[in-house]
């Protein structure tokens, strides 16, 4: 296989998992529509890079170069840094940190000894003893229709948002298209993922595909591959 993929759960209560891959050869995929917001650490020969990265509201072509290496922390909902903020980052418009010799990156005008797949649990924490990475306790509540007495839907929802990058009703759908992905992809029929998912129809399940994972049913059932994290 030329794209291989591996995650692990995390370690750190911010981090919601780890994962790493490689490319034996060039390789064109799908990243499928994804509510976090992620760290990215790539490396191409002796490049290095670092991303951060915000939600995906729609699959995604892309390509992974031959030779390339990648390991990646996706962040718990409600974890973000305020200096990039996660709707500025939506949609693969990432934040490209500076680099410098030594696999250093430099954050907040300060250079980090860039983490490994093994340590990368003491990098976010470190982060979040700096103030550098922040966690919203109600974006959890919020999401669920929650909200303090004393708060305003619209401020509950701003507050999402700052915190997410995209609205509550839009992570909602992505979550509810990402059920159905997995769904299909264990072999489920396309009737159940209708009806396990909550839409109305089989059309609208594949119009949700369509813009989330960019298979159609069938394909997903067939076992297309797609990343979903």
């Amino acid at each position: 296989m030329a794209l291989s993929l591996d995650t692990v759960p995390g370690e750190f209560p911010l981090v919601q998992r780890v994962w790493s891959a490689h490319c034996d050869a060039t390789t064109s995929f799908i990243s499928a529509a994804k509510g976090a917001s992620m760290m990215v650490f790539a490396q191409h020969g002796d490049r290095m890079t670092a991303h951060l990265r915000g939600p995906e509201t729609a699959a995604t072509p892309l390509i992974c170069p031959e030779g390339s290496e990648f390991f990646g922390v996706e962040l718990q909902l409600g974890a973000y840094l305020p200096l990039f903020p996660p709707a500025g980052l939506a949609d693969l418009n990432d934040a490209l940190l500076p680099t410098l010799p030594g696999h250093r990156i430099v954050l907040d005008g300060r250079d980090w000894e860039r983490p490994t797949e093994q340590n990368v649990d003491v990098f976010v924490d470190r982060l979040v003893r700096a103030g550098l990475l922040f966690f919203d306790p109600l974006v959890e509540g919020i999401r669920h229709g929650e909200r303090p007495r004393a708060m305003s839907e619209r401020t509950a929802q701003l507050r999402f948002r700052r915190a997410v990058g995209i609205s509550r009703r839009k992570l909602a759908s992505i979550e509810q298209a990402r059920h159905a992905a997995q769904l299909l992809a264990t072999g489920g029929s396309i009737a159940d993922a209708v009806t396990a998912a909550g839409y109305y129809d089989q059309p609208q399940l594949a119009r949700a595909m369509r813009w989330a994972t960019g298979h159609t049913p069938g394909e997903l059932r067939a076992g297309v591959p797609f990343l979903a994290f």
